[in-house]
């Protein structure tokens, strides 16, 4: 009788024991080939004809607003749009009133419809401005910088036209035109952007240009009215005429107190007071101001009218420009009609001068307020006699500096025993020691004009002083 193995229980795992076994013909070969998807057939040409690659790319399709191609429909408004362009420019910017009618409407309008036409192309075409396109704007500009328009009005006319062009445009929008308006805006603002990096290289690089030539011819006038030269065929040729008169100033200017500053560059604190200074100098004239000044003073020639201005307003203006300067500033000052402008020079020069050596302060100075100190600063025998009469202090350069402060600080000792750092015996001590040497007595009054004048003739001779009293 045949025995049967008992069947494995339904669910139990596949153990060793329990698996099938087969035999090395019946077991499955696993690098047998399997059979996997089709492969694709090799992709063929498209149907239809083969692209030319030397054919022209086909135009775009045209920008559409309003049901309308833009582009086209701008360049056929163009002319209409001009002439309401020019009106807005005059009547939102009001330094193109003060341009010749003609040119208003001749030079200006044309660059306008030129630039209204542009616009039609790079909407039309929906690609930027070539520089090309853009020459024309750039030639205008240089002719606006020539004539004094301010950049600031030549780009804002580009901005009225522009915007003027886009209210055009826009007007008439759809809803579903959306995308075609977004880009044609986009467009438009590129092109502004352009036009605006254009038109003010342009304008600044010839607004240099003349800048240059008419420092030049500035420099050119002045030397010329310094040195006496006829200035007629001179002016002619750089364009700058004689003014009637000119306020001669000699300018001794202090040092900011960045130029001290270690941590700072004194350099370009230097240049920014300076040019400060001569920026409240020309503020004050109608014509360019001739100037050959530094860090430290100059010579300035102000051009005013045959009707001089007042002192007191010149005194103002040196205030002015010593507050803008922020720095000190000592001057002298004269005004003469262009003959008299070398006389004029050299004495404000000595003007000045005697106001540092006597210590007098700051601010304008003219002869009338020197005068005594300046005639005995005049060479000549009685110069030198007075001169002499403080020659024994001459090893003794305590007893002059005394000697000079006490008189500056109207012959109070306390005030200038302070000054000095000193005990008022000591003032006393010295005053006496220099009538001992001298002869000249500072508390007698006969002897107070000799004094005076002997210290004034001692510093033109070059005798000189420790002290130099000032603010």
């Amino acid at each position: 009788m045949t025995r049967h193995k008992p069947a494995a229980p339904r669910g139990r795992a596949v153990t060793p024991e329990t698996a099938p076994h087969h035999s090395p013909a019946e077991s499955p070969d696993p690098t047998a080939t399997r059979p996997g998807p089709t492969p694709d057939p090799m992709p063929g040409p498209p149907p239809g004809p083969t692209p030319d690659p030397d054919a022209p790319a086909r135009p775009p399709l045209p920008l559409t607003i309003g049901g309308r191609a833009v582009g086209p429909w701008l360049e056929g408004r163009a002319a209409r749009l001009t002439g309401h362009v020019v009106r807005r420019i005059v009547e939102e910017l009001p330094v193109y009133r003060l341009l010749p009618r003609e040119e208003v409407h001749g030079e200006i309008a044309e660059i306008i419809d030129h630039n209204l036409r542009i616009l039609a192309h790079v909407l039309a075409e929906r690609r930027p401005a070539t520089e090309a396109e853009l020459a024309a704007q750039r030639v205008s500009a240089a002719r606006r910088a020539e004539e004094g328009i301010p950049l600031d009005a030549v780009l804002g006319a580009y901005h009225v036209g522009m915007l003027a062009a886009w209210e055009q445009i826009s007007a008439d929008a759809l809803p579903e035109e959306l995308a075609d308006v977004k880009e044609a805006l986009a467009l438009l603002l590129r092109m502004l952007r352009q036009v605006t990096v254009a038109v003010s290289a342009a304008y600044l690089e010839e607004r240099r240009t003349l800048e240059t030539q008419e420092h030049h011819g500035r420099r050119s006038l002045m030397a010329a009215l310094i040195a006496g030269e006829p200035v007629d065929d001179l002016a002619e040729r750089v364009g700058l005429r004689p003014a009637p008169n000119y306020v001669v100033l000699t300018l001794v200017i202090g040092p900011h107190p960045d130029e001290r500053d270690a941590t700072g560059s004194p350099k370009i604190s230097a240049r920014r007071k300076l040019r400060r200074a001569q920026a409240e100098l020309e503020r004050f004239a109608d014509e360019p101001v001739l100037a050959v000044i530094d860090a430290a003073g100059g010579t300035v020639l102000l051009p005013v009218s045959d009707r001089p201005p007042a002192w007191s307003d010149l005194c103002a203006l040196i205030e002015r420009t010593a507050k803008a300067a922020g720095a000190e500033i000592t001057a002298a000052g004269a005004v003469t009609a262009p003959a008299g402008v070398p006389d004029a020079v050299r004495q404000t020069a000595e003007v000045v001068e005697l106001v540092r050596r006597t210590g007098r302060g700051t601010g304008l100075f003219r002869l009338a307020d020197v005068l005594l100190d300046y005639q005995l600063s005049r060479p000549g025998e009685a110069r030198e006699r007075l001169a002499a009469l403080l020659e024994p202090l001459a090893g003794r350069p305590e007893l002059l500096e005394t000697l000079e402060v006490f008189l500056r600080l109207g012959l109070s000792r306390r005030r200038a025993a302070a000054r000095l750092h000193m005990h008022p015996n000591t003032i006393d001590y010295r005053l006496r020691r220099i009538a001992q040497l001298t002869g000249l007595n500072a508390a007698r009054t006969t002897d107070l004009p000799v004094i005076s004048a002997a210290l004034v003739a001692r510093r033109a001779g070059g005798g000189g002083s420790a002290a130099r009293i000032g603010g």
